[in-house]
């Protein structure tokens, strides 16, 4: 009985859609933050020496790092564990992954965004995630396409002129 409602309960588990690259730089931070963890915890253990830990500052800071530091490790561990990576396979249509060169109807602007999950979404990087309203609206289209974008504040245009793999190196 109990199996049955575990098995129904993981078929509606909702796994994060990311890129390998994504995935990769989740596993890098954890181990960052595993390296640090045992100086947290000596700090923790100094301070606790000092005495008193009702009026410990040093104490509180050491226990609230660590306790931070923990924190981001489940966060990170779970981000990891409800994983789903994306791999594209054909360059010819958009999907996690493919970097997509897009021309601006209104304005003739000429801008390229890698297409990727939500955790790794970086404008600053040209990286969108799937779910933005640009590229919900990108999502399995192909080259020569016009696409029209539903943004909360207006709706325009995009004609895509180019979807290519995304390579490793590129998406760092």
């Amino acid at each position: 009985m109990q199996r049955k409602k575990i098995q129904e309960a993981m078929a509606h588990v909702y796994f994060q859609k990311m890129t390998p690259t994504g995935y990769h730089e989740i596993e890098q931070e954890i181990e960052k933050l595993q390296a640090q963890r045992p100086a947290k915890i000596a700090q923790l253990k100094a301070a606790r020496a000092l005495g008193d830990l009702s009026e410990n500052t040093e104490y509180s800071t050491a226990k609230r790092e660590l306790r931070h530091l923990e924190s981001r490790l489940r966060y990170l561990n779970k981000q990891l564990q409800y994983a789903e990576i994306i791999k594209p396979t054909d360059s010819q249509t958009i999907d996690l992954g493919t970097t997509v060169t897009l021309q601006f109807i209104d304005d003739d602007e000429q801008v390229e965004y890698t297409i990727v999950g939500k955790q790794e979404a970086d404008l600053q990087k040209q990286k969108i995630s799937f779910d933005s309203p640009l590229g919900q609206a990108l999502l399995h289209q192909k080259v020569g396409q016009t696409v029209s974008v539903q943004a909360p504040q207006s709706t325009y245009q995009v004609k895509i002129l180019a979807v290519r793999l995304t390579s490793p190196e590129e998406s760092v």
